[in-house]
């Protein structure tokens, strides 16, 4: 059986980490340009100054999409590549909106639909400048960037995610100061940023509803998912039966409130890797009832005016899973311990499928909307062989492993409308530079030239049986 014929295959990307050109034609400074050219903040003192070269190869890039037979491509709009001081008002930068027209009319030549995600977290440094997400009033200037990039592609863009990862965003980058702008905030500037993104996220929903009326818009969130294995399923099922995936026919007693606990403190000493605290103002129009967060103490004091703003109607969850953390009976569920030797990537992340089955499953039945897989994928060890070819099948295992999970969610009546690979190509992995490799293409960074590896040619038979022999 395949998945439904009008499922969704395609390849993400991120404008920072993809396209280079970082000082050229107009662009302004983003606060990963600062970041990354401050010494000691990435591997080795990398930055995206370069990165895979998009901004002037980007032609070769959806060449091969094309050839791969992937019809979907999700990419970022670097904002102060079209307004460099972050504001509309600030003046555009003609050949920063020229390139993207120029990507957008090459994808939809190609038989190609670009999903654009307007925040990938390269925020205006100038923005950054008058208090970044501390500002409420650049969740404003956020807007009206949003309702220029929308009204300019009518006609040819409708799919749009607003904000990538708050988790990230705020938590790596104001909290952990491991990503851009690399602080450490209190508990109560770190929520008070959190909430500005997501009123952004509210007012640039109502933009875009303004400029395109048709436009399918979500979200992309990262956290903690959890899940159990077939085994323990099969263990607590003993008396009921199971669905034509192999699972239980209802989430386990427990379960569902277990997946959207933040992780341990030792794990999440910030308590904003998870995904509720981003959902539940989206979708359910409230933040959690979750008093272990310290930012409970202040969720209390935002206005109803605020919540109905970050709510606004959106048409999925987009979801970025790359492993989660098994649970295990006793007594209760709790979390398993890693064994010795665990499986894990080039990055030491561990290989975790069955998060794939779980995590739209929980999501789906916590907020009732459909699941988009906006990123999944594995670093790996890749290098170009003796016979010039790019040999990743560790890559096609891990690929192969989480699709059939993912395969088992659609079987199971769980609405997933689309899968995105993480990364069209090898690129730059934020503070971790070109250490990572994430791409079905191989980037050779001495040279810019592009090798599809043999999970390219592998992703490409999926797509084109539509997952039926996963």
């Amino acid at each position: 059986m395949s998945f439904p014929k009008d499922f969704v295959w395609g390849a993400a990307s991120a404008s920072y980490q993809i396209e280079g050109g970082a000082f050229e034609d107009g662009k302004g400074h983003s606060i990963w340009d600062q970041f990354s050219h401050t010494p000691g903040k990435t591997f080795g003192g990398h930055t995206g100054d370069t990165a895979a070269d998009a901004y002037h190869r980007f032609e070769e890039d959806l060449n091969l999409m094309q050839q791969m037979g992937i019809r979907h491509y999700r990419f970022s709009i670097s904002w102060p590549r079209v307004f460099p001081d972050g504001t509309t008002h600030g003046g555009l930068n003609p050949a920063g909106i020229a390139y993207y027209d120029k990507v957008v009319d090459g994808c939809l030549a190609r038989g190609i639909t670009p999903w654009i995600t307007l925040y990938h977290w390269d925020l205006p440094l100038a923005l950054y400048e008058k208090g970044g997400w501390l500002n409420r009033e650049n969740a404003y200037h956020f807007a009206d960037y949003a309702a220029y990039i929308t009204a300019h592609f009518r006609g040819r863009v409708n799919r749009y995610i607003t904000i990538n990862e708050p988790q990230c965003a705020i938590g790596l980058g104001l909290g952990a100061g491991a990503h851009a702008p690399g602080l450490r905030l209190s508990a109560k500037e770190l929520f008070n940023a959190w909430h500005n993104l997501l009123l952004a996220h509210g007012l640039a929903v109502r933009e875009i509803r303004n400029a395109v009326p048709d436009a399918i818009i979500g979200v992309a969130s990262t956290g903690a998912l959890t899940y159990l294995t077939e085994k323990t399923c099969a263990g607590m099922a003993s008396s009921s039966p199971l669905t034509k995936a192999g699972y239980l026919p209802e989430t386990p007693s427990g379960l569902a409130d277990a997946a959207f606990l933040s992780l341990p403190a030792d794990r999440n000493p910030g308590y904003y890797f998870n995904h509720q605290w981003f959902l539940d103002p989206v979708f359910l129009g409230r933040y959690p009832d979750d008093p272990e967060n310290p930012w409970a103490d202040f969720a209390g004091s935002v206005t109803a005016e605020d919540l109905g703003i970050i709510s606004a109607p959106v048409d999925f969850a987009g979801l970025n899973i790359y492993n989660g953390h098994e649970l295990v009976p006793d007594g209760k569920l709790v979390y398993a311990e890693k064994y010795p030797g665990y499986p894990r990537t080039a990055l030491k992340w561990p290989v975790t499928p069955e998060v794939l089955y779980w995590g739209p499953r929980l999501i789906y039945e916590r907020y009732g909307k459909p699941v988009c897989i906006t990123e999944n994928g594995q670093s790996g060890n890749d290098r170009i062989f003796l016979d010039g070819k790019v040999h990743d099948p560790d890559r096609i295992d891990f690929l192969h492993r989480y699709l059939r999970e993912l395969k088992k969610a659609v079987l199971d009546g769980i609405p997933v409308q689309a899968y995105f690979h993480w990364s069209l190509t090898d690129n730059y992995e934020w503070h971790s530079g070109y250490e990572e490799r994430f791409g079905l293409i191989y980037i050779d960074y001495l040279s810019q030239r592009r090798i599809p590896k043999d999970s390219a040619a592998w992703y490409a038979g999926v797509i084109k049986t539509n997952g039926e022999d996963l």
